[in-house]
């Protein structure tokens, strides 16, 4: 059956205001200028989704802006990227989250208001609008805090039946490393980890060694290295990509552009190898440029990068 969309992403959106090359914040008092300040759509989910676009996918988005400009510059951006913003809601009390980054060559600092992303919860996903998608990419896993709703969304995203989904799993904050977890891999068809939450996770001492244990439980398991690329495990398979080298302006949504550009690859029938060199590739161009997004390629750009290294 054809599907509406290629797929639901489910979670956060907020803007992202850039102030690069600030040494020092003011003293109190004080009023300094800065060369540039850049805005951009940001939150791991949203930058997920608009990459999508740029490869040409069809993705959904649900999530909530606020009734203010920032909420509409947000669907405008979507629009105009190829997102469908109709699952995306407004809210009518809350403002859209902003999050101000101040950068240097050396560190980044950063100032949020959650705003609208303060009422993400995944039972809130519409999986009426679920169904109507090939995939399903969730975010926000926070261990035992929210463990039950998400193995009982996922379970209700399961009995679907032709809905395949990913989970990029992130820190937890809490330090408990949470062993529930391997309640929801059996669910899982790509579960994203970057090396620290791996080695956390599963109590292994190297990547490779994490990543076949996560794989022993979900359908396949991806664990991003940094700069030395990424590896992926799938029943007795290993792959490794090495990274691409290039000049980081802004790294902010590289893990979330890699995720992207990997599932991209998954949709389209790609071998493990040749995923990982599509998320490689993808996580590489979109720190070339300040914001989450501005370098993540289209598809001809992408196919142009990995005809060329």
């Amino acid at each position: 059956m054809q599907k509406k969309w290629d797929a639901y992403v489910y979670g956060d959106v907020n803007i992202d205001l850039v102030v690069p090359g600030v040494e020092r914040l003011p003293a109190a008092g004080v009023e300094e200028e800065v060369a540039t300040m850049e805005t951009f759509v940001g939150g791991g989910a949203a930058l997920f989704a608009l990459g999508l676009a740029k490869l040409g996918l069809r993705p959904a988005f649900q999530g909530s802006v606020g009734d203010d400009m920032y909420g509409g510059y947000i669907r405008r951006v979507f629009r105009d990227t190829g997102i469908d913003d109709e699952p995306l809601s407004t809210d009518p009390v809350r403002k859209t989250g902003i999050s101000i980054s101040f950068t240097n060559e050396r560190d980044r600092c950063f100032l949020t208001y959650r705003g609208t992303n303060e009422g993400i919860a995944l039972e809130k996903m519409d999986l009426d609008r679920v169904r109507c998608a090939r995939h399903v990419h969730v975010t926000g896993y926070a261990g035992r805090a929210n463990h039950e709703e998400y193995l009982r969304v996922l379970r209700r995203v399961r009995a679907l039946g032709d809905v395949t989904v990913s989970l990029d799993a992130g820190w937890d904050v809490s330090g408990e490393w949470y062993e529930g977890i391997y309640e929801l891999m059996p669910m899982i068809d790509v579960l994203f980890m970057n090396e620290t939450e791996c080695l956390h996770y599963t109590r292994c001492e190297t990547a490779e060694a994490g990543a076949k244990k996560l794989a022993d439980h979900a359908g396949m398991a991806v664990v991003k290295l940094g700069g030395r690329g990424a590896m992926a495990a799938r029943g007795g398979e290993v792959s490794f990509a090495p990274a691409y080298r290039v000049t980081a302006v802004d790294t902010t949504g590289a893990g979330d552009s890699f995720n992207a550009g990997f599932i991209y690859a998954f949709l389209s029938g790609m071998d493990l190898e040749n995923s990982l060199r599509c998320g490689n590739a993808c996580g590489a161009m979109s720190v070339t440029k300040l914001g989450g997004n501005t370098g993540f390629p289209n598809r001809a750009a992408l196919e142009r990068w990995l005809d060329e290294h």
